[in-house]
């Protein structure tokens, strides 16, 4: 006989068919055949992203400004040149103007001024801003006020935009001021309390009162004016660009001061007869 032939059947079919056919007790159940060729692999978790560094902002500086504490008888001109200040007095001024007030040659003692950015110094080292009135110090200073007699007038610096002159009232008090922006000018110290202090017990604020009795008097000197000044010594401590008349009020004022800031420091050392 011929040999039986032997088929198989394809077992690729078998692994297509979505369903097996199970019999348990006679009961068909149809269950979901996964081939392998259906499987996913799970997605890998992200790595979770590192936190932006917080952007750090410089500190800013908070170290308080240079002040300078007002002693009697200073002027901004003489603590600006003392600390440098860039600018002079003007600058000076007008960083302090709320606590000096209305009046720049008028600060009280005491006040405190907040001082600006120091002036830089010459190659040689030397201070670019000194001038031979504020090279001088102590009694060498006093010593060369007469040097002074003769000069040409300082000229007023021509007032910033939008500024005006100062203007001052023809009364004690007007007279007093202009003296002191004169003096601040001119480097002589003094202050508004000084000055009036010892007017009111000279002259007690009158312009044109003379002393006709004292030895002055006798030697044909007498003494004039607010702050009663003789004639020689009114020459030889008048102020340039005030009047020659010993009796003008500001020219009085100034040259006594300046005659007392020669002999005791300023006007504010006075206290009796000078």
């Amino acid at each position: 006989m011929p040999a039986q032939g032997k088929h198989r059947r394809s077992q690729a079919a078998s692994l297509r068919r979505g369903l097996a056919a199970v019999t348990a007790g006679g009961a068909v159940l149809a269950l979901p055949v996964i081939g392998a060729t259906t499987a996913f692999a799970a997605p890998a978790p992200s790595a979770p992203q590192a936190a932006a560094p917080a952007s750090v902002s410089p500190q800013a500086n908070t170290a308080p400004p240079a002040q300078h504490s007002v002693k009697a008888g200073e002027t901004l001109s003489e603590i600006a040149r003392e600390h440098s200040v860039s600018g002079g007095w003007e600058k000076l001024y007008e960083g302090n103007r709320k606590i000096v007030g209305e009046n720049p040659h008028l600060i009280q003692p005491g006040i405190k001024l907040t001082l600006g950015a120091a002036s830089a110094p010459a190659a040689d080292g030397k201070d670019a801003t000194v001038t031979p009135a504020t090279a001088r110090g102590g009694s060498a200073d006093r010593a060369d006020r007469s040097e002074r007699i003769g000069a040409a007038p300082v000229a007023n610096a021509a007032p910033a935009a939008g500024t005006q002159a100062a203007t001052y009232t023809n009364d004690l008090d007007g007279w007093i001021k202009e003296s002191l922006a004169i003096m601040a000018e001119q480097g002589i110290p003094g202050t508004y309390e000084g000055i009036h202090r010892n007017i009111m017990r000279e002259s007690s604020g009158n312009p044109a009162a003379i002393n006709n009795w004292d030895s002055n008097a006798v030697k044909g000197t007498p003494s004039k004016g607010l702050l009663q000044v003789i004639d020689p010594t009114f020459q030889a401590y008048h102020v340039p660009g005030t009047s020659t008349d010993s009796y003008d009020p500001v020219a009085n004022i100034t040259a006594a001061c300046n005659y007392a800031a020669d002999r005791y420091g300023s006007i504010d050392n006075v206290f009796g007869a000078y």
